[in-house]
């Protein structure tokens, strides 16, 4: 059976997923850093992690992940799981990859992520990389959408689904979190 590729952001109201925690300089600072999502959002975080059996990355969130992870210790095992598991780098222009168990992909990404989709195994979490879920989304790669939508309106930043794309998506499951943040997992497909 070929894995899943699930896309998991952090969206605001008016679809942005650029940079949530403030990482990457891009001058919205850390927009979800106001919110708690609560004991439910973070078992919700935890059991999808469990579910998954490898990471991919674009190069940018890759490098602010790679920063930060590595030295993070926590009790229920998120930051162990995340350092273990193989990770994948889309890039052209990474050369080496520092943290632990990555794969750098390059040149024809698109067609190495077909040909990884097709391996037998679990779920393959896509976090942030808006370019590199903007790239795959026209070539029917990605199966599932896990958007924790917080309850603020950024009027700038890269959005989730870009201009001109267009999509069926089939609700999962819909469910509140803390200071009024919603989950919404989504199939791709009707």
């Amino acid at each position: 059976m070929p894995r899943k590729i699930v896309v998991t952001e952090y969206i605001s109201l008016d679809g942005v997923i650029e940079d949530p925690v403030g990482m990457e300089n891009s001058g919205l600072g850390d927009w979800t850093g106001p919110f708690e999502r609560g004991p439910e959002g973070d078992k919700f975080k935890h059991e999808e992690m469990l579910a998954a059996e490898a990471v991919l990355l674009g190069r940018v969130t890759y490098d602010a992940f790679a920063a930060v992870w590595p030295s993070v210790k926590d009790e229920a095992g998120f930051a162990d799981r995340l350092n273990s598991m193989p990770k994948f780098v889309a890039s052209n222009t990474l050369r080496r990859a520092e943290w632990h168990n990555t794969t750098i992909l390059s040149g024809d990404v698109v067609d190495d992520i077909r040909t990884l989709k097709a391996q037998p195994g679990g779920d393959i979490l896509v976090y942030g990389s808006t370019a590199l879920v903007h790239a795959l989304m026209p070539h029917g790669l990605i199966d599932a959408y896990n958007l924790m939508v917080y309850p603020t309106v950024l009027g700038r930043g890269k959005r989730l689904f870009p201009d001109g794309y267009a999509s069926q998506l089939a609700l999962a499951e819909s469910k509140p979190l803390g200071s009024g943040i919603v989950l919404l997992r989504y199939g791709v497909g009707p």
